[in-house]
């Protein structure tokens, strides 16, 4: 139960920590406004009605709710995995990662209607889609869990070849 309360506590850090830049971004930015940081990023405050890349972003609302209910089973099944495999490092570290960033985009969705972004990235002109830190940590926990799988395949192919 330790351990899983840890998984929990490092999905609650990557919530508070988006909805805490959330909230400072839109407390000091105007909608579309943009402050150069370096060369190449930006910060700006946009708003992602739609998933990943603005995917259904063009629709008149109800993938407002859709996007809230996929999140809300899929964090159902992470918690699942995350307690099934809490002994474990890599795995739940990516399920938590996964669970906080998804539920800091619901909070958004729930609040505003749609999701705040502000990273922006950009070179030569061209930029990628502003995302958030709940993005980031849902990029970084799908990263995590397939380290994890890499490492699974390789134990099992290790101890295959060692039987006889």
């Amino acid at each position: 139960m330790k351990r899983f309360a840890l998984w929990l506590g490092l999905s609650l850090l990557v919530i508070a920590f988006d909805q805490w830049s959330k909230f400072t971004v839109l407390a000091h930015f105007m909608e579309y406004e943009a402050r150069p940081v370096t060369d190449f990023f930006n910060l700006v405050l946009v708003y992602n009605l739609g998933a990943a890349f603005s995917f259904l972003a063009g629709h008149d609302g109800w993938q407002r709710w859709f996007f809230v209910i996929l999140a809300a089973a899929i964090c159902s099944w992470l918690l699942r995995l995350t307690w099934i495999h809490r002994s474990e490092r890599l795995q739940p570290s990516g399920f938590s990662l996964i669970t906080g960033g998804a539920i800091g985009n619901v909070i958004d969705r729930l609040i505003h209607g749609r999701v705040v972004d502000f990273l922006d990235f950009h070179l030569g002109g061209q930029h990628w889609p502003a995302f958030n830190l709940a993005d980031s940590a849902i990029c970084l926990g799908v990263v995590l869990m397939l380290l994890a799988q890499i490492q699974e395949n390789r134990r099992e192919k290790q101890q295959r070849i060692q039987q006889p």
